[in-house]
């Protein structure tokens, strides 16, 4: 986070202070997140973020330009969030089986622990405007690249067919724990998301069809 501190921490305050405003920053970011997933984006406002921040509406224009700065800030605080910890997940396993379900137990842990952030993060993808656009597109190749990786280990270990088109490939397993994620939130988060992990990788590897052989 402490590249955002530039943005509103001068040379005059003393590193207590400064530390005191990134957490007030981390706070708003908080509150604007829970703020947009009950309400919705377009309805939020800024004096809604404030009181459930516990700030003056004026303080939140010291750390953000408007709602929008808010939302892409978030973005970029996620995404690289996320994705430390989806390549720590995977660097442990051996096998691209294992490096496969680590990715998306993480990735399910991940939404679950946050709902908040799961509610905003689906609505905003799958909404067709330009905010945020180029975040989401990098996020999603991000995922399908660390992806590639795991199918091309299990091609090279023989685990992984290699008659795949690795394009479909990736946006299978992509939108299929999207849609998982997806259906948890439409359901009020009533059961254990990291459970449907398995079930998903075992989709994946064996597929739905009967071995003819």
């Amino acid at each position: 986070m402490n590249i955002h501190s530039e943005r509103f921490v001068s040379g005059r305050f003393a590193i207590v202070a400064k530390k005191k405003n990134m957490a007030k920053y981390q706070r708003i970011l908080d509150a604007a997140i829970s703020v947009f997933a009950e309400q919705g984006f377009f309805q939020s406002t800024i004096a809604q973020i404030a009181k459930e921040a516990g700030v003056a509406d004026g303080t939140i224009y010291l750390y953000f330009k408007n709602k929008d700065d808010i939302l892409i800030q978030f973005y970029q605080y996620k995404t690289r969030q996320i994705f430390e910890r989806f390549r720590e997940a995977v660097s442990k396993p051996a096998s691209a089986e294992e490096k496969l379900r680590c990715l998306i137990r993480v990735h399910l842990q991940e939404f679950q622990e946050d709902r908040n952030m799961a509610i905003v993060y689906q609505a905003e993808t799958h909404q067709n405007r330009t905010l945020g656009t180029e975040l989401i597109k990098e996020m999603s190749k991000m995922y399908r690249d660390l992806i590639s990786e795991i199918v091309e280990l299990g091609q090279e270990e023989g685990s992984i067919r290699r008659d795949l088109y690795m394009g479909l490939v990736k946006r299978f397993i992509n939108g299929a724990v999207d849609e998982v994620i997806n259906s948890w939130i439409h359901s009020g988060g009533k059961y254990d998301l990291v459970t449907m992990a398995d079930p998903l990788v075992d989709l994946f590897i064996m597929g739905i069809g009967v071995n003819r052989q």
